[in-house]
Order: C-alpha cells, then sequence, then structure tokens
C-alpha cells in the first residue's frame, strides 16, 4: 500500500541539529524546488493496487534515490549509505529533519525502485518538468498550422557493463553452465554422467593463455567447445526426460545456452561471424552489438537510442535493444512534436542518415526543412547554401553536447544494472537527470547574475529595484 506524503517543506522547517545551518544556494536545495513532487505522487501512487499491507517508501524517497545514483554513479549500498550521511540528500528525498541513526531503506529495494520507476512514468515525469519550465506555446495555446521551432535529432549506444564476447569464451561459459545444471539435477548415489570438463577447460585455457591466437587455432578451439557443449544438452535431455527438475531461472538459462549453441554452430559450419539477434552475454541475453563506426570502439553492446532537443530540452524518442535504423522513427518524432505544441517544427536539425528520400518528401509535404544536403549526386546550377548549411551543423553540435553530458555525468555512459528492466530505468533517468541539470544550471547563473547586478549597483551608490 501507499500513503501520500504531507508536501514540500521549507528549507526552514526543515530539522537541523544546534551548530547545523545549511545553505539556501546549496544545489540539492535548488534541485528540489525544479521537481513537481506533488503531480509525480499522484502518478507514483497509482502503481500500488493493494490497499493493504506493508507501507511503500514514499515517491520522493525513491526517485530521489535514483537521482542521486544517476548523479554519481554509486552502488545501491552507497546510495543508502550517503543519503544516512548527507543533511542535503536527505532534505532532497524529503526528510522532515536530519537523521544520521539508520539507513533510509535496505540497499536491495533499489532493484524495487528501479522496477517501479518505469521508463514510461520516467518519461511522464520528465514532460511535468519541461511543462513547467518550458516557455514556449502548446498546442491549447498556438492553433495556428505555421511551422515554428527546430527540433534536433540524433542516436547514440549506452553500453552495458559486459565483458567483451568472444566466441570461445561464450561457449567456455555456456559449457560451465551445463555442468552446474548436470550436477544439480544428479541424485547422489547414482553414476553421475560424463562431462569431460577437466579436458574441456585445458582446451579452453589453451586458446586464451595464447597472445595472438591464429585463426585456424582459434577455430579449432571453438570446434571443441561445441561437442563438449552439444554433448551436455544432450545429458540435460536425457535427465529431464527422466523426471529431472531445474528451477525457473536455470530452465531460463538453459533456453538462452541452447540459442547460443545453434547460433554458434551455424557460424561455425557456415564459416561467417554473423547471424540475427547474436547473443552476447548469457546473463543478459537481450543484449545486442550496436555497429557505431566509432573510432574508440567500432561496435557497443548495449541499447540503442534517439534522442530529440527543443529549446534545451531533451526528450527520449525511440528506445530499443535491438540495432534499428533510426531513420524510420523520425515521421513519428514529428507527429509527437505537433501533438505537444500543436504545429510541426519548421526546420529539423539531423545527420545524414535520416536524410532519406522517404523522410525528405514526407518533411517537404509539411513545410519542414530537413538539413543538410539531398542525396545523391548534385544537379548542376544548383546554389548551394553553403552558409546556412554551416549554421545548421552548428546548431546541430546540441545534441552531441547533450550525449556526452548524459555519459559523463548521468550515468548513459555505462549501464551497470543486470536485469533488462532496471536497465532500461537507467537510460530513462539519466535523460531526466540532464534536464535538471539543465534547469539547476539556469537557476545557479541567475543567482550569480543577481549577485553582480547587486554588487555593481551597491558601488554605483543607486541600486533600486523595478517592479
Amino acid at each position: 500500500m501507499y500513503k501520500y506524503d504531507s508536501g514540500q517543506l521549507s528549507l526552514s522547517e526543515f530539522g537541523q541539529p544546534v551548530g547545523m545551518r545549511l545553505r539556501e544556494d546549496n544545489r540539492w536545495v535548488q534541485k528540489a524546488k525544479t521537481v513537481p513532487w506533488g503531480a509525480i505522487e499522484h502518478r507514483y501512487a497509482a502503481l500500488f493496487k493493494n490497499r493493504k499491507g506493508n507501507v511503500a517508501k514514499p515517491l520522493r524517497l525513491a526517485l530521489g534515490a535514483c537521482l542521486i545514483q544517476a548523479e554519481y554513479g554509486y552502488s545501491d549500498v552507497e546510495v543508502a549509505t550517503m543519503i544516512q550521511e548527507h543533511p542535503y540528500l536527505q532534505y532532497f528525498c524529503g526528510y522532515k529533519e536530519y537523521d544520521d541513526s539508520k539507513l533510509p531503506f535496505d540497499p536491495s529495494l533499489m532493484v524495487y525502485f528501479r522496477k517501479r520507476l518505469t521508463p514510461e512514468i520516467l518519461g511522464e515525469i520528465n514532460e511535468m518538468i519541461i511543462a513547467g519550465r518550458d516557455s514556449s506555446p502548446t498546442a491549447s495555446e498556438d492553433d495556428d498550422d505555421q511551422n515554428k521551432g527546430t527540433m534536433i535529432v540524433d542516436a547514440t549506444c549506452a553500453p552495458s557493463q559486459i565483458k567483451y564476447p568472444t566466441d570461445s569464451a561464450l561457449l567456455n561459459e555456456a559449457r560451465e553452465n551445463t555442468e552446474a545444471m548436470i550436477d544439480e539435477m544428479h541424485t547422489v548415489g547414482e553414476k553421475k554422467p560424463r562431462t569431460y570438463r577437466k579436458r574441456a577447460r585445458k582446451d579452453y585455457l589453451a586458446l586464451a593463455r595464447s597472445r595472438k591466437p591464429g585463426a585456424k587455432k582459434i577455430r579449432k578451439a571453438i570446434g571443441k567447445q561445441l561437442n563438449y557443449l552439444r554433448r551436455n544438452l544432450g545429458t540435460i535431455e536425457v535427465m529431464l526426460e527422466s523426471g529431472g527438475v531445474l528451477s525457473e531461472r536455470g530452465q531460463a538459462r538453459l533456453e538462452t545456452v541452447q540459442k547460443l549453441y545453434e547460433q554458434q554452430k551455424y557460424m561455425y559450419d557456415e564459416r561467417t561471424h554473423s547471424v540475427p539477434d547474436r547473443i552476447v552475454s548469457l546473463s543478459q541475453p537481450w543484449l545486442r552489438p550496436i555497429v557505431r563506426g566509432k573510432a574508440r570502439a567500432a561496435v557497443e553492446f548495449g541499447a540503442k537510442l534517439d534522442i530529440s532537443v527543443v529549446n534545451g530540452w531533451t526528450r527520449m524518442e525511440v528506445f530499443s535493444f535491438d540495432a534499428y535504423n533510426e531513420s524510420g522513427g523520425l515521421k513519428e518524432m514529428i507527429q509527437r512534436y505537433r501533438r505537444r505544441t500543436g504545429h510541426y517544427p519548421e526546420r529539423i536539425l539531423a545527420d545524414k542518415v535520416y536524410r532519406n528520400r522517404d523522410n525528405l518528401a514526407y518533411c517537404k509535404g509539411h513545410g519542414i526543412r530537413l538539413s543538410g544536403p539531398a542525396p545523391g549526386r548534385p544537379k548542376k546550377g544548383a546554389p548551394a547554401d553553403k552558409k546556412q548549411n554551416y549554421i545548421d551543423e552548428c546548431e546541430r553540435v546540441e545534441v552531441e553536447r547533450r550525449f556526452s553530458l548524459a555519459k559523463r555525468k548521468c550515468g548513459l555512459g555505462l549501464i551497470t544494472a543486470r536485469l533488462e528492466a532496471t536497465a532500461c530505468h537507467c537510460i530513462a533517468i539519466s535523460i531526466l537527470a540532464l534536464n535538471l541539470r539543465r534547469i539547476q544550471c539556469a537557476l545557479i547563473n541567475f543567482f550569480f547574475m543577481f549577485l553582480d547586478f547587486c554588487r555593481l549597483g551597491c558601488l554605483n551608490g543607486n541600486l533600486r529595484f523595478v517592479q
């Protein structure tokens, strides 16, 4: 069940020990003012259908803990400890007074916080925050058909924290998993089926310890591991038919291992290194290789997402663990922009991958200028507006700044969550934290401008306030 909080406390109402004096201009105090806690709490309370049982942790504590984790990259244990030790973080999380006598929650509850705050809910929270700060007209305020505004779009990858996948290492891990399943289903006192685990381990180490193994040596080692794995899978099938039982988690891992074996066997027989929906992690089988073509890493393993930047505000538009062509989602992004504002954008700044013939025709039909040159060979005599192209390219850099800040400061650079649902949450919370940082920077800049104004006014001796 869920009980509503009593509401936002001012800093003067926050109970502070004798000798402690919290500052009003602290960033966490300012950030607490930017979040519409009341509206978000009503949305969060709808998740709890049962009116009986233990009382859930308040929304402000759950969301605050997730934002702190996105900001600093703390582990679940460190988040709970930091909230216990720091009064500013306690104020941000909705405490009534400073209390360091116990942890605010068991660190394992962070998993449930991430599961409850889904990307859909975080997207709604993001829209609430933007609506409270964005001064651009909404759909109800502006109903004319004139195109207005600029939308900047681009795609990136949010890499997950996994070991670099090699075929031999994946097969070795799968073989070890099947050996554990055989041990689990084996009845004490009966003869245990052969697995040749010592020989298989020795064959794998012979390859893993080689500095620069050749292609023939790698292929031979993969073939051996495939044979060991095939034998173990056959043994497990016989044991299951004879009454053996695996746990739910073990059954899911068995299905993953079977799919991995099929993929690796196909690539081994066909002498290829590509297969649809390729598994790169047994513990996270939903991850896929994302080819980015970057100098640092040509291939990344994680989720792919598209974001849009409008008036400095960031939104996650498309999200998937599968590699997709980002140009296919541009039309839906434009329609969402129209539903929010009541009109189409005047221009869209995007990478060349978005400028295919279908998108160009769609934008032209709705009076939208899609930046960049048209595909194909340039027409003779057609003047190229180099100045406008340069301006568009300079302004498009804003989305690259958003990516850089999200990956360096908001946790998008490395997703450490191990579950699919919690990994989705980490990506969505990073976009929310990105917009909160923008509001915070604006407040800090305004505060220092006000101080400069007061100082200059005092020096000139003519300080006055204009209504």
